[in-house]
């Protein structure tokens, strides 16, 4: 890992120290047998995961191939957004 940067992922800003890509996917607790990473654009080979740098400003997009379908790599929340009803009703 090294000096942190911030990138955009799956349209949200995100602060990560990660080096490479493999270093986020391993960050977000990802296979990376089961992702595809798409970065400012351009398909990223899985088999260059490893060497593609990280660089701040990067805009990445990560899809996680589950089960019977792909899903979208999910951010955690950092709670309700202001004015979001109660989820008490």
């Amino acid at each position: 890992m090294s000096e942190t940067k911030t990138i955009t992922l799956n349209g949200e800003p995100r602060q990560t120290a990660a080096a490479t890509i493999a270093d986020l996917v391993r960050e977000l607790e990802l296979a990376p047998q089961k992702v595809a990473v798409e970065r400012n654009g351009e398909i990223v080979p899985r088999s260059t995961l490893e060497e593609a740098a990280l660089a701040s400003g990067d805009m990445l997009e990560i899809v996680h191939f589950v089960g019977a379908g792909i899903t979208r790599v999910r951010l955690p929340t950092r709670g309700p957004s202001p004015g979001a009803p109660s989820p008490r009703g």
